[in-house]
């Protein structure tokens, strides 16, 4: 028996029911023409800096849709579906845009930033917006994704670092299988360099793509490719991003905090002005405290979940994510924790970028290469040795809730790896040129459409409504609460915010000073 059959074996299935897990969902507001809609986020949604389920993400055009924590994929796309239900109900004319790449985009300085009120974490929150927008750009900020987050009971940091160097090896295997935006609209590369190729006037695309999301064109940062971050536990990981909150940046410093017109710019002139700023194929994470830095609640009380980050928008499902889906991430999440997992090293975390790219451009291309520990493999057969792995898991959750659906989610992903035509990827590709011209925003504004009407002819019980609109109102009463209780000005609220001393204790910078005395 190896390491991990031995450490499979160890979970019972009360533990392995104890896996909890979360969605959260952004998608574009479009108009009926394929527009980005440039109006306010919709008053019977609530308020976006509260609202449990319904929020804004970059702008203030890209819903933000978020489900409770769950103990069955079923519970947790059942109110990921009510959500979107409620949702629909208030858009009016609007629509949501299915695909990850946007909709068609008005020049960057008019895309509109997320607004969230004059308390001082609302401004915080659009100030930061406003920093991203100086230095990335509005347009790159656009893109959409899922986030899936995941937990098993008596798992520490350590081993949820062991599973995220693991996943990050193996992430290939899932833009390989989810990605679903091989094509975007020519709007999006407009000034900007790229390697895609023309498909027609108004799209171009990857031949073989799978992500274009994850790869050059999505979250990518020369800045931040200057981080070297590593994942071999807590107290490194948080030295690392320690210092990109604290250290000063010179192309930021030269934007300033304040323009000359008393407005803000960015919140913090270091390399991140928070710790969300630093992108991620996946995140440690815990739940924070009210007024607490993220980075703060780590280094206090440890990793508590994961969040999972390079998921597309499937536009061919009406929530953008299958149960299907989520049974294989807990598959998959599952092993990256239980294999072996040797510490990460620069050359390593090098490779894994490579991988990353080479899989979103071309990750269909008939054997394509990607490197593992200094040799090249062929990413089907590396993906066929990682699905036969995954077989005693899927057997054990199976038996543990008692049904087959892990092992036909298991069954699926090997199909589609053997039969590549049947990837989401290959799929949009295939329905874009044989049924919309090869035009990237007509097909993704049809099936937007189509969404919204299967969405809602759904029934849609009072009960539920009722239950939705009283969080709408109930929010709406949080935000001006929270607007009342301010006390400070903002820039003093800012300074104490962005404080080195909120990022709690720097262990790994006092360790020499402990050693000595």
């Amino acid at each position: 028996m190896n390491n991990l059959q031995a450490r499979l074996h160890a979970l019972t299935p009360d533990r392995l029911k104890g896996i909890r897990r979360g969605i959260e969902k952004e998608s574009l507001r479009a108009m009926p023409d394929g527009a980005l809609a440039m109006t306010p986020h919709p008053k019977a949604l609530g308020s976006a800096l509260t609202h449990p389920n319904i929020t804004t993400d970059y702008s203030e055009s890209q819903l933000e849709l978020i489900t409770g924590v769950h103990a069955t994929p079923e519970t947790c796309l059942e109110e990921l579906m009510q959500v979107h239900q409620f949702t629909y109900r208030a858009l009016g004319d609007e629509m949501m845009w299915v695909s990850s790449m946007p909709c068609v985009l008005p020049a960057d300085e008019n895309i509109p930033i997320g607004s969230y009120g004059p308390s001082n974490v609302g401004r915080a929150k659009s100030v930061y917006r406003m920093g991203l927008a100086h230095r990335y750009g509005r347009r790159m900020q656009t893109i959409s994704g899922i986030h899936y987050n995941w937990s098993l009971p008596g798992v520490g940091s350590e081993e949820y670092f062991a599973l995220i160097r693991n996943f990050r090896r193996h992430a290939f295997l899932l833009l390989y299988l989810f990605g679903a935006s091989p094509a975007v609209c020519s709007s999006f590369v407009a000034g900007r360099q790229h390697m895609l190729e023309s498909l027609s006037a108004g799209t171009m695309y990857m031949p073989y793509g799978t992500s274009l999301r994850m790869g050059r064109l999505g979250y990518q940062s020369e800045a931040q490719a200057s981080l070297a971050v590593s994942y071999n536990g807590l107290e490194g990981y948080a030295a690392s991003l320690h210092e990109a909150l604290t250290r000063p940046y010179p192309a930021y410093e030269s934007i300033g905090i304040v323009n000359p017109g008393g407005e803000y710019n960015q919140l913090a002139t270091t390399l991140l002005q928070i710790e969300n700023e630093f992108y991620g194929t996946i995140r440690p994470k815990r739940v924070i405290r009210a007024g607490e830095r993220p980075l703060h609640a780590l280094r206090e009380r440890g990793v508590e979940y994961v969040e999972v980050r390079l998921l597309d928008l499937n536009p061919f499902v009406p929530v953008g994510i299958t149960l299907q889906n989520v049974r294989f991430l807990d598959i998959f999440l599952l092993h990256c924790l239980l294999a072996d997992s040797p510490p990460d090293t620069p050359a390593e975390i090098a490779a894994l970028g490579s991988n990353q790219h080479k899989t979103a451009a071309y990750g269909r291309e008939p054997g394509l290469m990607l490197e593992r520990d200094g040799e090249e493999v062929e990413l089907v057969n590396w993906g066929a040795e990682l699905l036969r792995e995954f077989e005693p898991i899927a057997a054990m959750l199976d038996a543990a809730v008692g049904t087959s659906d892990y092992g036909d989610a298991l069954r699926a992903a090997k199909g589609q790896l053997e039969e590549p035509h049947l990837l989401p990827s290959a799929r949009v590709l295939d329905v874009m040129q044989r049924d919309y011209a090869s035009s990237f925003v007509a097909f993704s504004r049809a099936q937007s459409q189509q969404t919204k009407a299967k969405l809602l002819a759904l029934p849609f019980p009072a009960s539920l409504d009722a239950k939705f609109a009283a969080l709408s109102a109930e929010s709406v009463r949080e935000q001006r609460a929270i607007e009342a209780a301010d006390a400070l000005p903002f820039e003093a609220w800012r300074q104490q915010y962005t404080s080195a001393e909120r990022l709690g204790l720097n262990k790994a910078a006092i360790a020499p000073a402990l050693a000595s005395v």
